[in-house]
């Protein structure tokens, strides 16, 4: 199967930047679209950015000019760079990546465990 590990979150203050990271490993074929979501206490999991297989980003409009995704296809990482992070961005951050597993034609949808942001003001 497929494991996605996450890591870089932590406490910022306001103004400052973190940089996520999502790493798959397992039996991969190939991924499309990566992306990473959250999900802060008493509100629903929103998608925050993502990236397909050809580079087309997409963000949510709260985070449009402050995070920018990336991603390194022979690593199967998947990056988020969150710049000017204020406490509205403090949640739980997951990443996903669509999963061609194992061998054309076996496609999944792969979580990360979760990895939480907090941002003092």
């Amino acid at each position: 199967q497929v494991q996605l590990v996450e890591s870089g979150g932590g406490l910022v203050q306001a103004g400052g930047s973190l940089r996520l990271s999502c790493a798959a490993s397992g039996s991969i074929f190939s991924i499309s679209t990566m992306g990473w979501y959250r999900q802060a206490p008493g509100n629903e999991r929103e998608l925050v950015a993502v990236v397909t297989g050809g580079d087309r980003t997409n963000y949510v409009d709260s985070v449009k000019g402050r995070f920018t995704i990336s991603r390194d296809n022979g690593k199967n990482t998947v990056y988020l760079q969150m710049n000017s992070l204020n406490p509205e961005d403090t949640a739980v951050y997951y990443c996903h990546m669509g999963v061609v597993v194992g061998g054309p034609g076996v496609f999944g949808d792969y979580w990360g465990q979760g990895i939480q942001v907090t941002v003092s003001s």
